[in-house]
């Protein structure tokens, strides 16, 4: 596995809860595998390379694709608790006793929810640019991202470029530098997501964000070490959400970027390894 990176590791799959996941695995194969949970209708592809190739210098990265995700089969739920469940269908057909975990925004909501439903499963937690249930401004697309998804672009991965970074000249030319690193595998690339994904993902972010009575108390059963990450003006996921994480899981440490909106893991790439390395570590 040592032999691959990112670009060029194959897409394989393995049968769980009949369900046919796709994933990709790669990286240094000692110690706690990590598992990584992607974003809003994204694929195996969306990940950054800079960072998964980074990580899989010191460990085994696995990146999948959920349940009804590209070339995974099934349909997405509409709940996170299943997504979860599908999460640790797909781990332990791996034959894999414990894992750490990241989650990136929605992927964050399905690693809590796993970390918790699965605590001997999961050994350390990773959350970024994601929230609690019933965070700020969560029970809908924020209305930045609302405008950011419902605009239209003169290519298509412009979207990115708002999505994850800051307006500053300094955050836009770091995004530049994603896109170019985002499309730096070329073969055997994952189909997008299709029509039906963003609707039951909606629906689950619906579900989790709405308003409810104690609604951080559930975080008190969280009780891996976890490290909380997010850029100093997240529009998607607001900021204030990482702070409410790091307020009630009872052992998470907060790492903010500067000039960084929802992708500051895309942003500083090099920082982002070496704090998720000495953490894992």
């Amino acid at each position: 596995m040592t032999r691959h990176t990112h670009q060029t590791a194959p897409t394989q799959y393995v049968e769980a809860n009949g369900i046919r996941f796709a994933y990709r695995r790669f990286g240094n194969p000692i110690g706690v595998p990590l598992v990584m949970n992607i974003h809003f209708t994204g694929t195996m592809d969306h990940w950054d390379p800079a960072v998964t190739d980074g990580l899989a210098a010191g460990r085994e990265v696995i990146l999948f694709n959920n349940a009804g995700i590209s070339s995974s089969s099934g349909s997405v739920p509409e709940s996170i608790e299943e997504m979860a469940a599908n999460a640790a269908a797909f781990v332990r057909a791996l034959g894999l006793e414990q894992v750490d975990v990241l989650g990136f925004s929605m992927g964050g909501l399905i690693a809590q929810t796993l970390a918790i439903a699965e605590p001997t499963l999961v050994r350390r937690l990773i959350l970024v640019g994601t929230g609690p249930r019933s965070g700020e401004a969560m029970a809908s697309l924020t209305p930045e991202a609302q405008e950011i998804f419902g605009a239209t672009y003169a290519e298509p991965d412009h979207l990115w470029l708002r999505v994850h970074f800051s307006p500053t000249e300094p955050s836009q030319a770091a995004g530049r530098a994603f896109l170019e690193r985002f499309r730096r595998r070329t073969e055997n690339r994952d189909p997008a997501a299709n029509d039906a994904v963003a609707p039951a993902q909606l629906a689950a972010l619906a579900k989790w964000g709405k308003p409810q009575d104690k609604p951080y108390a559930y975080l008190s059963a969280l009780g891996q070490p976890t490290l909380v990450v997010n850029g100093d003006n997240d529009v998607i996921i607001y900021t204030v959400n990482s702070l409410i994480l790091r307020q009630h899981i009872p052992n998470a440490q907060l790492t903010i970027y500067p000039d960084a909106n929802h992708g500051s893991l895309y942003q500083y790439p090099e920082r982002f390894v070496e704090d998720v390395s000495r953490f894992l570590s």
